[in-house]
């Protein structure tokens, strides 16, 4: 994992909110295009961006792709932040 490439992708505000609506489930790009206003290309990007990060993960039925959270590298990214802070861990 890389640290600069996932923080990278937590800085867009979109990026964030998709992340955030696919802690309800896994959805299609559609689905989640449907939420925003921008265009379909423009999520199509900002998922690759979350995809190359290894902030969700795809999985394909059929025509279509669903995109849902892989909180492992969430959880490393806040015990990477919680070191830093000086926190100890509660494993």
């Amino acid at each position: 994992m890389s640290i600069q490439n996932t923080l990278k992708a937590l800085a867009d505000p979109t990026r964030r909110e998709i992340l955030n609506i696919l802690k309800k489930g896994a959805l299609s790009a559609g689905e989640i295009s449907e939420q925003f206003d921008i265009s379909f290309a423009a999520i199509s990007r900002h998922l690759s961006v979350l995809k190359e990060a290894d902030l969700i993960r795809d999985e394909r039925d059929g025509k279509f792709i669903y995109y849902e959270l892989n909180a492992s590298v969430l959880e490393e990214i806040m015990l990477w932040i919680s070191d830093l802070k000086g926190e100890k861990s509660n494993d």
